[in-house]
């Protein structure tokens, strides 16, 4: 009996060792899987934004080295009121956000109710429409550049047979180019949001609609009254993604028109890269780059203050 109750407390003793050190593998597996991706994140983002916010306060051409680098305090962020390329490209972005965010929401909703309730062969509807969203965008903006080409282009073309003698010259026309991006940029994301909501359509009960019908509600009331509602969290999901892409929006306008004619054309991000790889003002551009994330990060909040309005939940 004696010998029994000693051996009791090694043979406890000696499952906790074992538990022990099998959480110890655990924890050291979970580490090993998690490293590169914190490595990644560590080398690429996280140290990165530092330094971008550290060289915000400076002025530096970086192709003369880290020697080249001088301390200018806010020197950098109180320019900003002063530079007219940066109040331009401001302008400009917060044109482009207003336009297409709103007009991709409405466009995406309405197209994404009829093809799920109203229309057939709604899958090969989905993938047309879906197709410019995944396309190459170097391709497209070939596309469209020969489709607005003032003189030949399809555009202006169909435009003068219906009676119009002198239509834009849209790419090249500083009135018009901000435009032509707008319709091209709408033309290109609204597959994506067609999808998403096709998805949120999916979570509607049918028995809304069904009793609506019954009541004698029309279809664009029952759009109104139930599509619209129901969907809010998609809708709400959709105008944050919106709202911070526009104002990331680079790559049309790199190709297209690289800002121009003018300054016409110019949004932040791209300012950003003209500031930083094509006028060497690494500071400058730092500091342009902040002004943006302060002002996306602005924006996002006052949404999630506003959620429960376009939410049902």
């Amino acid at each position: 009996m004696a010998s029994s109750s000693t051996n009791a407390p090694d043979v406890q003793s000696e499952i906790l060792r074992l538990k022990k050190r099998a959480r110890r593998k655990e924890t050291l597996a979970g580490i090993c899987f998690i490293l590169p991706g914190f490595i990644g994140f560590l080398i690429f983002i996280l140290i990165p934004v530092i330094m971008s916010l550290g060289i915000s306060f400076t002025e530096w051409n970086f192709l003369k080295g880290w020697g080249a680098i001088k301390f200018t305090g806010l020197t950098n962020y109180l320019k900003l009121f002063k530079d007219d390329w940066f109040i331009v490209s401001f302008r400009n972005n917060i044109l482009f956000t207003a336009v297409t965010v709103p007009v991709l929401l409405i466009l995406g909703l309405v197209l994404a109710d009829l093809i799920n309730r109203h229309m057939y062969g709604g899958t090969a509807v989905r993938i047309m429409i879906f197709i410019p969203y995944i396309a190459s965008v170097v391709a497209v903006c070939t596309v469209w550049q020969v489709m607005l080409q003032p003189s030949y282009g399809p555009v202006n073309e169909f435009l003068r047979s219906i009676g119009i003698s002198n239509p834009p010259k849209w790419l090249v026309d500083g009135n018009w180019a901000l435009v032509a991006i707008m319709l091209i940029n709408i033309w290109t994301q609204v597959g994506y949001y067609v999808a998403v909501y096709m998805s949120g359509l999916k979570n509607v009960p049918l028995d809304l609609y069904e009793a609506a019908q019954i009541d004698g509600a029309s279809s664009i009331k029952q759009f109104i009254y139930i599509t619209v509602p129901q969907v809010g969290p998609t809708t709400f999901f959709l105008a944050i993604m919106g709202i911070i892409g526009s104002f990331k929006v680079f790559d049309l306008i790199s190709v297209l028109t690289n800002g121009g004619p003018g300054n016409s054309t110019s949004v932040m991000a791209y300012y950003i890269y003209k500031t930083a790889f094509t006028d060497f003002k690494m500071g400058y551009a730092c500091a342009l780059a902040w002004a943006l994330f302060i002002l996306i990060f602005a924006v996002t909040l006052v949404q999630w203050k506003f959620q429960d309005r376009f939410t049902n939940e």
